[in-house]
């Protein structure tokens, strides 16, 4: 009798442990998926980022004085500079009310010095840009040594890209960076932005 109470004890034991280890694994599943699908955002007032298509996020916010709704898109390169291995050079595109309002190339390393000013006097850095099997050279307007405005025109090359490589002066030289731009949802971008792609220019 005891050994069979024994028994059934440990029967329900394993049973326990099994449903438990399997409510683990259900559970780490489900945050890997998460994970995968969605993105925390850094800004306090925006929602967490979903994906867009390919390596794109999309985060939205609105503006607490104008009431403007704002889009930003996010693509994180697939490389790192040599400054700093922990924080993946982006490229943010950013609408308000359904219209593009800007891009920013954030190397996240500290750039050289501009070289160059743009059409105000305004100083801008001249970049080596790739897109697909074409490469020009643009002027972004330099911001605070940390970002790069880049212009629209390369902005719509970049949305209906497969490759798009970014050549910066860095403070230790030329620095690359590298994105996979290819698979982003156009039709979002469209509605958000009023933005379409466009074939790259040639130099």
């Amino acid at each position: 009798m005891r050994a069979s109470q024994l028994f059934n004890g440990n029967r329900r034991a394993l049973a326990v442990r099994a449903c438990f280890a399997g409510l683990v694994l259900i559970c780490a599943s489900a945050l890997a998926a998460s994970g995968q699908s969605g993105a925390m955002s850094p800004y306090q007032d925006e929602s967490d980022g979903v994906s867009a298509g390919g390596k794109w996020m999309e985060f939205h916010s609105e503006d607490k004085m104008t009431g403007a709704k704002k889009v930003r898109f996010e693509l994180l390169s697939d490389n790192y500079l040599s400054e700093d291995p922990d924080y993946k050079p982006r490229i943010e595109l950013v609408c308000s009310n359904n219209k593009y309002a800007y891009a920013d190339f954030n190397p996240g390393i500290r750039l050289g010095p501009p070289n160059r000013p743009g059409f105000w006097g305004q100083p801008q850095m001249e970049v080596m840009v790739r897109v697909d099997d074409a490469h020009s050279y643009h002027g972004w307007n330099w911001i605070r040594d940390r970002f790069l405005s880049m212009d629209k025109g390369t902005t719509r090359e970049l949305i209906g890209a497969h490759v798009f490589k970014v050549q910066i002066r860095g403070r230790r030289g030329p620095e690359i960076a590298e994105f996979s731009p290819a698979g982003l949802d156009l039709a979002r971008v469209k509605q958000a932005c009023d933005l379409t792609p466009k074939a790259p220019s040639k130099d």
